[in-house]
């Protein structure tokens, strides 16, 4: 859904490139949904299949520890098999949390849903300031629906401060509704809409609107409570449901864990698929690598795409002090942006100086890269190639030296010289 709405922007471009498109296309819905679907059902039919053909059993049914080597399984008919086995892997990922609300599990859809509405969800509200929150209201309001955001405290808690705001208020100018520092008290059904009580935290002020569809976004909570770890003996969080483990293994040496379930890790599923490889290599083929949890790129799917790996600037800060840090910045915009000159609402379709790069680095290290933020399009394209050179330690010297590629964004952090120390004005002049 987020390319559906790329898709749909692009069109402005096109206009202003020459191709004759008129301003009000539609979407067409259910082919969108229809394709998506299509799609998931065909990735979990190829899981099955590569399944089968490494001769891996797959069962259907739902496991519980009995002890630490024993599971009983039901299936959906209610028939139950144990399985005892030497090692065991706990990879159940998680779901999306609900508030203790009134009508949050009757009348409120999550992430979960989205992709599987049968018809626009109509008036929006997203509920909480998480990537999963931004990326869907981004991508809804780009399919032309009218979407609103309620923020509790701030946005993208955990990822870099100044990108998380310049990516709220370009969310903001183009159309996407934030309500801040406001939580939701109660959802009601009011005939086919639903009632949304909310309360302002820093005025106290309270008050209602309606909306066709309210999605919540708060969280995600791993759903190991009923798979009797206690029964096999191993710790974990009772309120998140998360697991304390040591490269991948728990208090119980025999039983592993990977993916969304771990307890301070990152809830990425190529993290998972990593820490599984590692993991499978060293408990059946002899190896000794261990999964590495830092320096791990990623990607925020909002309008304009956010890539980081890397140190935040609040987190590089922390570590090393302001005094040990330089950090260069540069406003920007794509050249295949430039030709575009039509407004919405006053707003231009394609900013000038909305895109941003910043790499961080330690001075003491000889300016070593210890963080790298895109803000742009393609930014994951852009994260994931640069994330390799972090990993191997390049420093600012590396960056300088590496030839650009002429006209990309990614060629931006090759010739970044505006320090914010500096104070000097880091917007782009030119192409």
């Amino acid at each position: 859904m987020h390319q559906a709405g790329i898709v749909g922007e692009i069109f402005s471009d096109a206009r202003e490139f020459g191709w004759k498109l008129p301003q009000d296309v539609q979407l067409e819905w259910e082919q969108m949904v229809g394709g998506i679907q299509d799609y998931i059902g065909s990735l979990n039919w190829g899981y099955r299949v590569a399944l089968r053909d490494n001769k891996v059993d797959y069962i259907n049914a739902f496991g519980k520890f009995m002890d630490a080597h024993t599971i009983e399984c039901t299936k959906k008919n209610g028939s139950k098999v144990t399985i005892t086995a030497d090692k065991f892997v706990v990879a159940v990922g998680g779901r999306p949390r609900y508030p203790d609300l009134e009508g949050a599990r009757e009348l409120c859809i999550t992430s979960d849903d989205v992709f599987s509405l049968p018809s626009p969800p109509g008036k929006t509200l997203c509920v909480g300031a998480s990537y999963i929150s931004l990326e869907t209201a981004g991508f809804l309001t780009a399919l032309k629906c009218d979407v609103t955001v309620m923020v509790r405290s701030i946005l993208l808690r955990g990822f870099d401060q100044e990108i998380a705001e310049q990516i709220g208020g370009y969310m903001e100018r183009h159309g996407t509704r934030f309500i801040h520092e406001t939580i939701p008290t109660k959802f009601e059904k009011v005939a086919d809409k639903i009632m949304v009580h909310w309360k302002n935290l820093k005025t106290g002020i309270e008050g209602q609107e309606e909306f066709d569809t309210v999605l919540l976004a708060l969280g995600r909570d791993a759903i190991t409570k009923d798979l009797g770890l206690e029964s096999a003996g191993v710790e974990f969080d009772r309120s998140t449901g998360k697991i304390p483990a040591t490269n991948e293994q728990t208090n119980v040496s025999n039983i592993f864990a990977i993916g969304d379930v771990l307890e301070s890790r990152q809830e990425l599923t190529p993290v998972a698929i990593k820490a599984g490889e590692l993991l499978s290599a060293r408990l059946f083929g002899g190896a000794t690598k261990h999964m590495d949890y830092n320096q791990v790129p990623t990607t925020v799917f909002t309008p304009l795409e956010y890539g980081c790996v890397g140190l935040s600037e609040e987190e590089a800060i922390a570590k090393y002090g302001e005094e040990n840090l330089e950090v260069y910045i540069s406003y920007y915009k794509p050249l295949e942006w430039c030709t575009n000159h039509e407004e919405h609402n006053g707003i231009q379709v394609r900013e000038d100086s909305a895109c941003y790069a910043k790499l961080i680095t330690y001075l003491p290290d000889n300016e070593r890269v210890i963080g790298l933020h895109v803000l742009g399009p393609n930014a994951g394209e852009v994260t994931q190639g640069f994330a390799v050179a972090i990993k191997c330690g390049a420093t600012k010297e590396d960056f300088d030296t590496t030839v650009g590629i002429h006209p990309t964004t990614a060629e931006e952090f090759t010739t970044l010289k505006v320090t914010k120390r500096s104070g000097v004005d880091a917007r782009k002049k030119g192409c």
